[in-house]
């Protein structure tokens, strides 16, 4: 009978091969195409996938993206019925020629390959090639910090051909604005991202020529929430927490001075806070700025107590000097009758008023001026008796004493002072 022949497996032709059907190994592929012709032009678009991380005190940002080339190579070109492309993986993209881009001012990048290589090469018949690789990339971004945390960073990525100057190749962003394509999902926990937007220039280097430069730029507004919670409301309340020790009694020694401490101390955590978050640069920013007038204020209500406690020290020794020369007298009947009786005290009014100003602060009730009353039952004269002929009579003087001068008006400059650097300061940052 007849002897069946099976047809050839054209999968095992080696002509199916996809290495012969584009010709690698005819081609010299180390040269550009259209070697010693005009540059080529090579189209780029960008998917960018993720923003990861933005950091200050690195000052620089984490990326990952989609990085797409177009570019034609006749020499890849092939016959196809279908007018079908080829996809390839790294392996064939390792073969040709490809496009030695990297990115600029870049700290760390790598190409993911997990499983393999993220690669792909799509070659059409024509010899359109389509090179897409996903790359994570840590890049500079200069940030000025002059206004943190009511700050707007704008940042860029910078991509550029290695070796090839502008006479070779030439950079092009594939659909301009359009070729730079977002995930709509991105989002930081610190920062509102405002706008992506792209842009083409040229680089100079001196030894080597010039280079087309493309920009990836995006903007970012910091969400000051956080800090209001973390910095500025612990601050603010530590200033008001200062300000109860105005209402304290001057004499409460073991109130006062502690409260004061313990804000200063606050105040100084709280700024230390901060700035270990941050770069150490030269320059002041909005938040220092803040939190060091708050620390002033803080500080200024510890010297407020000092001056206040010392004031009433030294009136104190000049009502004991006082009191040493007007001895006390006890036993008058009726002594109303002797007020400010010339005659009787030896004082007229002016005279009398006079020596309320060398009162001590305070051991007695307040009256309508802030300052406290005191009655004193004295024995006093008025000159020498051997010169006026008068003699010592006792009577009332009523010694008008201003214990918490300073403390009165602290209650009001402080808080106003305050309110109006806020003022100040919010208008001039937000």
């Amino acid at each position: 009978g007849p002897i069946l022949k099976r047809g050839p497996d054209m999968t095992k032709s080696p002509m199916t091969k996809s290495e012969q059907l584009l010709r690698i190994d005819d081609h010299d592929f180390t040269m550009r195409p259209a070697f010693g012709g005009p540059p080529i032009p090579v189209g780029v678009d960008v998917q960018v996938e993720s923003l990861d991380t933005i950091s200050e005190v690195d000052m620089d940002f984490t990326m990952t993206l989609y990085l797409r080339h177009y570019w034609k190579d006749e020499r890849l070109s092939f016959t196809s019925t279908n007018n079908q492309s080829m996809t390839f993986d790294s392996r064939l993209a390792k073969k040709i020629w490809v496009p030695d881009m990297f990115f600029v001012h870049s700290k760390r990048s790598f190409i993911h390959d997990t499983t393999t290589d993220n690669v792909m090469l799509r070659v059409y018949p024509d010899g359109n090639v389509l090179y897409s690789l996903r790359v994570t990339v840590t890049a500079m971004c200069n940030m000025d910090l002059s206004r943190f945390p009511l700050d707007t960073q704008t940042c860029s990525l910078e991509i550029e051909s290695y070796a090839y100057t502008d006479d070779d190749l030439m950079l092009y962003w594939k659909k301009g604005n359009e070729s730079l394509n977002t995930d709509e999902r991105i989002s930081l926990s610190q920062f509102l991202i405002q706008k992506f937007h792209t842009t083409t220039k040229l680089a100079f280097y001196s030894s080597t020529g010039w280079y087309n430069r493309l920009y990836i730029h995006f903007t970012l507004r910091r969400h000051v929430f956080f800090f209001l919670l973390q910095t500025y409301f612990p601050a603010t309340l530590m200033v008001m927490l200062s300000w109860v020790s105005f209402w304290i009694d001057r004499r409460a020694v073991p109130a006062r001075v502690p409260l004061g401490i313990t804000t200063v101390l606050t105040m100084s955590t709280i700024i230390t806070g901060v700035n270990a978050s941050m770069p150490r640069v030269s320059y002041i920013k909005a938040v220092d700025i803040y939190l060091w007038v708050s620390f002033v204020f803080v500080f200024l209500s510890v010297i407020e107590y000092a001056a206040v406690n010392y004031l009433s020290t030294v009136q104190e020794r000049k009502e004991r000097k006082l009191r040493e020369r007007l001895p006390c007298t006890c036993g008058i009947g009726n002594p109303d009758d002797a007020m400010y009786d010339p005659q009787i005290t030896g004082y007229t009014t002016m005279d009398v008023n006079s020596i309320g100003n060398y009162g001590s602060a305070g051991n007695y009730g307040m009256p309508e001026n802030g300052g406290r009353q005191e009655r004193m039952f004295a024995q006093v004269v008025l000159g020498d008796p051997q010169l006026t002929g008068q003699v010592k009579r006792p009577g009332y003087v009523n010694i008008w004493i201003d214990t918490h001068a300073i403390d009165k008006y602290s209650r009001m400059v402080f808080p106003g002072s305050y309110v109006l650097f806020n003022i100040i300061y919010w208008s001039i940052y937000s």
